[in-house]
């Protein structure tokens, strides 16, 4: 069994108050637990407006196929007009 954990930080350009930042977040991690079957959490910086820090876990059999799935996260973030991926760290357990 692995356990695999993405922590990724953050910059979110058009949030201007936390009632902002928190729509954007709420409404990226939902669609990430729908599509991907992820756990996802804001972990870190939760009083800053434009900055957010997300962690990510999935469970696995295979480290290569946790490792696919974060990556997929990652991407689907990156994709996102709303945010832009400032520090991302994969780690496998």
């Amino acid at each position: 069994m692995t356990i695999g954990f993405c922590r990724m930080t953050l910059y979110l350009p058009t949030a201007g108050s936390l009632k902002g930042k928190r729509s954007i977040i709420k409404s990226l991690i939902a669609r990430t637990r729908q599509k991907l079957n992820v756990s996802v959490a804001e972990i870190d910086a939760n009083d800053v407006w434009q900055k957010a820090v997300i962690g990510v876990a999935v469970v696995a059999n295979e480290s290569g196929f946790a490792n696919s799935v974060l990556s997929n996260v990652v991407n689907l973030f990156d994709d996102d007009h709303e945010v832009e991926v400032v520090e991302c760290a994969i780690e496998m357990l």
